[in-house]
């Protein structure tokens, strides 16, 4: 037995406004739609994680989702001419990364992190 995928599923009542957040922003490409759900993905490769948690770090929330990018700084500033909310700034962490917080279509705190 073996945990092959761990899949987020965000609940919402619009599922097409996902694109400008998850695939304009994010990059990642819509590869299922079936009108009730879309699936955004990309052909990284990853290990399965849950992180489970009190707080978000530093003293933040928890983040519904947390998604590691090759360059943070640039995701940043992309966030900032998109209009998008930052909930929590750009911070290096004391533990290793390098981090901000946006909020997406539906609400969710998404921590958006580079480790350093």
């Amino acid at each position: 037995m073996a945990v092959l995928r761990v899949i987020s599923n965000l609940a919402t009542g619009d599922v097409a406004a996902a694109q400008a957040f998850y695939g304009d922003f994010l990059g990642l490409d819509l590869v299922m739609d079936h009108g009730w759900i879309q699936t955004f993905a990309s052909d990284a490769r990853m290990a399965p994680q849950v992180s489970i948690a009190t707080e978000g770090g530093s003293g933040t929330p928890v983040p519904t989702l947390s998604i590691e990018v090759d360059d943070v700084d640039a995701y940043r500033r992309r966030a900032g001419d998109l209009g998008l909310e930052i909930v929590y700034e750009l911070t290096d962490e004391p533990w290793g990364v390098r981090r901000f917080y946006v909020r997406d279509p539906f609400g969710n705190a998404i921590n958006i992190l580079s480790h350093r």
